[in-house]
């Protein structure tokens, strides 16, 4: 929840930051701070909500990626979400495993991705080996509003199968087994990144866009 209002900042006993513009393997154009660089502030609490604010600054674009400090094996995963709008941004509520070490081998789990440039399709991805990257597992679906409304992305999963829903509605399933990845611990990852290999064209007149999550929460 976001609802401290003694904070204007997410809680860093809760979260880290990962920093760098090395285009993180797709091509990104994005360049993640530690929440605030330099006057500039990319990640903020306030009325309720945390907003992960994408901006060009000069000749660069600030953004935000920020990982929960715990991670969790097996369970039900909801964020309430209004997300970025604009040709380009590429926002996602994902988890990678608290213990990784090589990708795809350890796993990744995408609750959430959309992409600007194909508004309100929702993306629900696992990767693994053999099945990532292009030819990665997964689905998606159309909804209305994502970048105006808040929206419920969630998922079940446990040791049969990985669940995952916009809005109660299931759009994507996965029959997890003993010898998947899926079997250990995983932590949050939100974040907002900019153009790359899925985010595509940025627009050229763009100059700021957010993220904003309502709350995050985890039922065992």
């Amino acid at each position: 929840e976001f609802n401290d209002s003694k904070l204007s900042t997410p809680d860093e006993s809760l979260w880290w930051y990962e920093t760098g513009a090395s285009g993180w393997g797709n091509n990104e154009i994005q360049n993640y701070i530690p929440g605030s660089k330099n006057g500039e502030t990319c990640a903020q609490v306030s009325n309720g909500t945390l907003k992960i604010i994408a901006k060009k600054v000069g000749n660069q674009v600030l953004s935000i990626r920020m990982n929960t400090r715990q991670s969790w094996k097996y369970g039900y995963f909801e964020a309430r979400l209004k997300l970025p709008k604009g040709k380009g941004t590429w926002p996602a509520f994902w988890m990678l495993p608290k213990n990784f070490t090589a990708w795809p081998d350890d796993g990744e789990i995408d609750i959430m991705e959309h992409v600007g440039n194909q508004l309100n399709r929702i993306f629900g991805t696992l990767h693994y080996p053999g099945r990532s990257g292009g030819n990665a597992d997964g689905a998606s679906v159309m909804i209305s509003n994502a970048t105006t409304e808040f929206h419920i992305y969630s998922m079940e999963w446990n040791a049969s199968n990985i669940k995952i829903y916009v809005d109660n509605q299931l759009f994507f399933t996965y029959n997890n087994n003993p010898n998947s990845p899926f079997n250990q611990n995983f932590f949050f990852i939100m974040n907002v990144a900019m153009g790359g290999n899925l985010g595509g064209a940025v627009d050229p007149n763009f100059t700021s866009s957010t993220l904003e999550v309502d709350y995050i929460r985890v039922y065992q």
